[in-house]
């Protein structure tokens, strides 16, 4: 999503992912956080959507709030946004791009978000006469003001039904929709998910032009990419490359907040790409554009379209996508973070075990707490699968569903464990974009 730039500053500002929820930490050198790579987004600068760029020493994240999100299973087709047929054959020569424009252009959209927010000093600065002593009316007086940016979209329902990214309309009080033939429409938010950062929203309208949706399972590495979207205010921009990875999970790219393994893009994009789809050469959506490696060239980043799909089927039917959790802090167990662990005078906890999942925290009254996880666990297998990373974990809670329990087979101070831990709904808290149903 892209800022509105100012007079004094013609480039729009770079909105990254939040940080991670802070954590408590201890003197003992084996907790020192771990170093993530930071990552931007693209659409409403920060005064709207409240981001900021990831911290240094952010430490692993809360299991089911902010750990990585690992494959998931294919998503048969919502059966409120079908998958149609129809698909383009690249001919042999670059044509094929212009056929996929002439498809797909159509049903991308530019989406404006604006709030409003306060502006001035907080009230005690006006009310306390000791400051107006000093500064008289020098004081600024509380007030309004109004933060704007913009991102794109798809359609994918003929009456007027699109996905988005979540931080393009984050808490945002006015919605506008733009069509590629120039028609305004007033956007409702149906519903905002941060954990996969995909949003529904949807506009008065009939017969509007559509997308058709590709398999994003099946995607392999040099596979054309096609991303069409409103970068830096150029509306209806098309840009061409490859796909360069698949699978990335969101630790590896920086953000253990999210929930998604994202398809890596040499394609170009940029802020104001947010919520465009990328296409593959047979004109069929294969992901959701939302991210970029700051600094980087040619390395941006778009959410898997079942994955998408998956959520906005959640958003659609109720306002909001459910997450199972078990509420536990991880860390990879390697020969360093062993060594530190035996030789910090402070530690307790006693590994004879080489490998496996840390366990650096426990959230209070998750499953994991009621189940009897304690600091310091190593968990080795989960349902009788050997883990060594946090983010098979994830993977592993996120496939088993909300109510379902989970098998693990931990290591404590030298003896061998069973626990079986329930996955529990996430809350993460009232959502003041969602359409709430009952």
């Amino acid at each position: 999503m892209q800022t509105q730039p100012s007079p004094r500053d013609r480039h729009p500002d770079r909105i990254e992912f939040q940080d991670p929820k802070p954590l408590s930490r201890s003197n003992s050198a084996w907790q020192k956080p771990l170093l993530y790579l930071s990552l931007m987004l693209f659409g409403a600068g920060a005064t709207l959507v409240g981001l900021k760029t990831l911290s240094p020493g952010a430490l692993p994240s809360i299991l089911g709030s902010n750990e990585p999100q690992g494959a998931t299973n294919a998503i048969a087709p919502s059966p409120s946004i079908p998958t149609a047929p129809r698909a383009l054959e690249p001919s042999g020569d670059a044509n094929f791009v212009t056929q996929v424009v002439q498809q797909v252009g159509p049903a991308v959209v530019r989406i404006d978000a604006a709030r409003t927010v306060s502006s001035g000093l907080p009230e005690e600065f006006n009310s306390n006469p000791l400051f107006r002593r000093f500064f008289g009316d020098a004081l600024p007086n509380q007030g309004e003001r109004e933060t704007a940016g913009s991102g794109s979209g798809f359609i994918v329902e003929a009456n007027g039904t699109i996905f988005t990214n979540a931080h393009v309309v984050d808490r945002a009080d006015r919605v506008t929709v733009t069509l590629k033939d120039g028609r305004k429409f007033a956007g409702e938010v149906v519903g905002t998910d941060t954990l996969t950062d995909v949003a529904v929203i949807k506009i008065d309208a009939q017969d509007l032009p559509t997308v058709t949706f590709g398999d994003s399972n099946r995607l392999q590495p040099g596979e054309w990419a096609i991303a069409i979207g409103n970068p830096l205010g150029l509306d209806n921009t098309v840009t061409t490359g490859i796909i360069s990875a698949t699978g990335r999970s969101s630790a590896q790219i920086g953000v253990p907040d999210k929930r998604v393994n994202f398809i890596q893009t040499d394609a170009a994009i940029n802020p104001g790409n947010s919520g465009g789809p990328l296409i593959d050469s047979r004109g069929q959506v294969i992901g959701m554009n939302t991210a970029i490696i700051r600094d980087a060239q040619g390395i941006g980043f778009a959410i898997p379209i079942d994955r998408a799909k998956q959520i906005a089927d959640q958003l659609i039917s109720t306002g909001k996508a459910e997450h199972p959790f078990i509420g536990i802090q991880m860390a990879k167990l390697t020969p360093a973070l062993k060594q530190q662990i035996t030789e910090d005078p402070n530690s307790t906890i006693r590994l004879g075990i080489d490998a496996g999942v840390l366990v650096m925290r426990i959230l209070p009254n998750s499953p994991a707490a009621q189940a009897g996880l304690k600091p310091g666990d190593v968990i080795f297998q989960v349902d009788g699968k050997v883990v060594e990373e946090p983010v098979e974990v994830q993977q592993m809670v996120e496939a088993a569903g909300i109510g379902s329990t989970l098998n693990l087979a931990i290591h404590r101070n030298g003896q061998n464990l069973a626990i079986a831990v329930e996955a529990a709904p996430m809350d993460l808290g009232a959502n003041p974009n969602s359409r709430q149903r009952r």
